[in-house]
């Protein structure tokens, strides 16, 4: 029995927020943007909640699963913007999807939040604890950055992922992860309760490559497979730099890695969910392909995992 990806599904908000927008809030440029990050819009929920756009994603992928929501046995939300302090995000969406069974929870791995919940929702479907899990990655960084920092404002956008994941006898599974995190490296990227988020680049970027390179040919070389085998790499979209440089370095090719930044720019946890959809409906990703996932984040946490899709 396999780990297969049964339906994804995702919800953006209606508010589009480009870089010449920008330009009139702080001193910057829309080229300044572009070619240091390659983001040229995001999108900003000014009327959607945090668990409304969870619940949106949600309602899409159980619908492409062909499922109901009483089939769900675990909710996993990944969120470092989590509706409320406490009860978890997860547990709200369990009530608003009208679920009266299983356990729902929150992880805050903030980018890589994605990657640890896929790795834990495989654990839980194979030591027979689950037998169908609901994953979403979901992030409102509008409401923690300083709109009057240049060097952060311009990055960050808001949106939700959901994936309905499940036990099959199909050719799927997820072959291979790697998950890690360093603490003593906090201060490159993080936010103080009810705080902007904080960031230092350029450190973050050599970090970010580096550790991303290592997981990535971890899980490779323990699935048995070679660099040239993988069908499709989806990154966390966190710079259109770091993901040209893990390209180069993994041996790659660029055209093998799905890129959205330019339309979301970062939504933490919701970036690979929302980039793994549009990858499918664009049919980049097809079953059978090897899929890599790769993220890094806040914490600092990063991770990989492999997948036949």
């Amino acid at each position: 029995m396999g780990t297969r990806i049964a339906g994804t599904g995702i919800y953006v908000p209606k508010t589009v927020l480009t870089n010449f927008d920008l330009e009139s809030m702080v001193d910057t440029s829309d080229e300044w943007i572009t070619t240091r990050t390659g983001i040229k819009e995001r999108r900003i929920a000014k009327e959607e909640s945090v668990l409304e756009m969870a619940v949106e994603a949600s309602r899409n992928a159980i619908e492409e699963a062909n499922i109901s929501p009483q089939d769900i046995d675990a909710v996993i939300v990944a969120t470092l913007t989590p509706e409320k302090r406490f009860p978890s995000t997860g547990c709200l969406l369990q009530a608003e999807l009208g679920m009266d069974k299983g356990f729902a929870f929150d992880v805050s791995a903030a980018c890589s939040g994605f990657v640890y919940s896929l790795d834990l929702a495989d654990s839980l479907l194979k030591s027979g604890k689950a037998e169908m899990v609901l994953i979403v990655g979901v992030e409102k960084l509008s409401e923690i950055v300083d709109w009057e920092d240049r060097s952060t404002c311009v990055l960050f956008g808001d949106g939700a992922g959901a994936v309905v994941v499940k036990l099959s006898e199909e050719d799927s599974d997820l072959l291979a992860s790697s998950l890690r995190s360093d603490g003593s490296l906090w201060d490159l990227l993080y936010a103080e309760k009810c705080g902007y988020i904080k960031m230092k680049g350029r450190e973050l970027f050599k970090v970010a490559v580096r550790n991303m390179e290592e997981v990535c040919k971890e899980v490779i070389n323990r699935a048995g497979v070679r660099p040239e085998d993988i069908d499709l790499v989806i990154p966390h979209q966190a710079n259109v730099r770091i993901i040209n440089s893990l390209a180069e370095r993994l041996g790659i090719p660029g055209e093998r890695f799905f890129i959205n930044i330019d339309r979301y720019g970062n939504t933490s946890a919701a970036s690979i969910p929302i980039a793994l959809h549009e990858a499918i409906k664009e049919g980049k990703l097809k079953r059978g392909d090897l899929v890599l996932f790769t993220a890094m984040g806040g914490g600092l946490t990063w991770g990989a995992v492999l997948m036949r899709f």
